[in-house]
């Protein structure tokens, strides 16, 4: 019996034990762990879908001649979500957007540094000579993402810069769990065509290189749950051994009680 209880520990240390390879992000697998690696940034500019929101700040000498373009409230630091909802421009199904009195813009599959070309020539063929000296300024109203799973903290969150990678968005909500899959995070994005699912690894460093490192608006993240999850026998290798002895310890109780029986 005693080598059979002993036995059935070791085969449960091993099967649901989850190893180090898959806790450690960014490994460089098959290659020289003292070894540096130059890795070229696989992330493009971000083209403007529909839903997207977008702010768009106005500047010139005399600031008093721009403020009719500039929403109501220009004054205003407040940088909250709900601020820049309210004050921020929204690309409709058709892919524009409306400004005060320049009117409406299209600007569907445009970069943010050709929507601020278009502006800014928008306003020199219309209101203004070179010596206004206009300054155009375009940025999305932050990186919003909803991320769920084996994470700290799910939910809907927003980085307010122009650029950010998963790392990034997985670090702002609490890291993965313990019981999460890292070798198999799903991202879900939206294109003009419809919405695309991609799976990419982050142990391996390799996923650097991967389009879906650089997260866009409305990702949607997705931390799957490891199988020793759901095996429920813990996750390392005390949790793992108290569980078992405890699983034996009541099979061989009920044994005894039957015999005595």
């Amino acid at each position: 019996m005693k080598k059979i209880i002993v036995f059935a520990i070791i085969a449960s240390l091993f099967a649901s034990c989850i190893p180090n390879k898959d806790l450690v992000y960014l490994q460089n697998k098959g290659s020289n762990s003292n070894s540096i690696e130059v890795t070229q940034e696989a992330s493009k500019p971000y083209r403007v879908q529909t839903n997207d929101i977008i702010t768009i700040s106005i500047k010139a000498l005399d600031q008093k001649l721009v403020d009719m373009f500039n929403p109501s409230e220009s004054g205003s630091t407040e940088t909250s979500q709900q601020g820049l909802y309210f004050k921020g421009f929204t690309v409709d199904d058709h892919g524009n957007i409306r400004i005060p009195v320049l009117g409406e813009l299209n600007v569907l599959g445009f970069t943010l540094d050709e929507i601020r070309q278009k502006v800014e020539k928008q306003l020199l063929d219309e209101y203004f000579k070179a010596e206004a000296n206009i300054f155009v300024t375009v940025k999305l109203a932050g990186l919003r993402y909803t991320i769920n799973g084996e994470i700290g903290s799910p939910g809907t969150n927003v980085l307010y810069q122009d650029r950010a990678t998963i790392m990034e968005a997985i670090a702002n909500s609490g890291d993965i769990t313990i019981t999460g899959n890292k070798k198999e995070v799903q991202i879900i994005r939206k294109f003009p065509h419809g919405f695309e699912t991609h799976s990419i690894d982050l142990t391996d460093a390799k996923s650097m290189n991967s389009p879906y490192f650089y997260i866009q608006p409305n990702d949607y993240i997705i931390v799957k749950p490891l199988k020793q999850k759901s095996w429920g026998t813990g996750t390392t290798g005390v949790q793992t051994v108290a569980t078992i002895v405890s699983a034996l310890s009541l099979v061989t109780t009920a044994i005894l009680l039957s015999k005595n029986l």
